[in-house]
């Protein structure tokens, strides 16, 4: 039931796309001004000390510039960066072949660290605190501890989920960094430089308003929807984007003025109508609006609590008022919500 389209998570099909319109440096990066000015300061100050800058962790919801801060970070050092994720790192030897593969002030950039199995993790303390790797060899009484000396690198963590980052491993990075979603202005601004780059003329400002607000507040949806609006008036409107076509290339992907698309109706919907506008359990929601429990908490809820549509509290999730009035529904401040 999900779309892609308003999805912030990465798919196989937007990696080409984040790479070509993927921002160099902090000046072309928009918007998270003071993160960037934050990380400006820790990068100048690594330099000065000729010395690798601290480990740092970024979390925040997807498609909001975790992995381009990571590539920047490593431009401005002027080092190479190695992505992993922590779902790939399986096996003590799976983490001491990267790290070992490392020259000295190279970046790690570890995608949902969050995931890290705990073995590993606990490998990796050491590695970060006194850049040595403990390998322990054979089973039993003639095991043996083989320590192996790693060179000074960096490791930059992401994560959508900080809260499920355990305590000794989080008070190993020296810096940390939450991304908000972006102002629409600064929406407007990304949109407007990736039609540059993917060579589309969109005619009006009006227009740049017009994409940004359905956006959900996210450069990667942001530029998707960019995206689609230019294969719709390729189609159907001679390559004009503008306010109708791009109105009308909304209305076909089904994605109303607030970036709200069926499935974030119908979830607001099945509150409302199948519980009386809330409070109700996470699992009975997502059985009840046929979505996975993960994609609710990951895809749906953070957009639609930043817009005011859903509150969640001790006993569930609850319909605002804010939801009533969006669907059309009357609400009753009392008790008795539907008419």
């Amino acid at each position: 039931m999900s779309s892609d389209i308003t999805n912030p998570k990465e798919f196989n099909e937007d990696v080409r796309l984040d790479n070509a319109l993927r921002p160099l440096s902090f000046n072309e990066y928009i918007g998270q001004n003071k993160i960037k000015d934050n990380l400006g300061i820790l990068i100048e100050a690594a330099k000065k000390r000729s010395e690798p800058i601290e480990h740092v962790l970024l979390y925040g919801n997807s498609g909001l510039g975790k992995t381009t801060l990571a590539h920047i970070i490593s431009k401005e050092m002027g080092v190479s960066i190695k992505a992993t994720s922590g779902p790939a790192i399986e096996k003590t030897g799976d983490l001491a072949s990267i790290l070992t593969n490392l020259q000295s002030g190279d970046i790690l950039f570890c995608d949902e660290i969050h995931r890290l199995n705990k073995t590993i993790e606990e490998i990796l303390y050491p590695a970060m605190e006194d850049f040595n790797l403990d390998i322990i060899i054979g089973k039993g009484p003639s095991a043996r501890t083989l320590q192996l000396e790693l060179p000074h690198f960096t490791l930059i963590g992401a994560t959508t989920h900080s809260g499920l980052i355990s305590s000794p491993l989080r008070s190993r990075f020296g810096a940390t960094y939450r991304l908000n979603f972006y102002e629409q202005l600064d929406i407007e601004k990304i949109i407007s430089r990736s039609a540059k780059i993917l060579k589309v003329n969109i005619e009006n400002n009006n227009t740049l308003k017009l994409i940004a607000q359905c956006s959900r507040y996210t450069p990667r949806v942001a530029n998707r929807l960019l995206k689609r609006v230019r294969d719709y008036s390729q189609v159907r409107a001679n390559n004009v984007v503008n306010e109708q076509t791009t109105k009308e290339a909304l209305e076909m992907l089904e994605i109303d003025e607030y970036g709200l698309e069926p499935a974030d109706r119908y979830i607001l919907k099945t509150i409302i109508e199948k519980f009386n506008g809330g409070p109700v359990g996470l699992r009975t929601l997502a059985a009840s609006s046929h979505e996975e429990p993960e994609t609710i908490t990951d895809v749906y809820e953070p957009y639609l609590l930043q817009m005011g549509f859903l509150d969640r509290t001790l006993r569930g999730r609850i319909a605002t008022k804010l939801a009533y009035d969006h669907l059309g529904i009357k609400y009753d401040p009392e008790g008795n919500k539907l008419f």
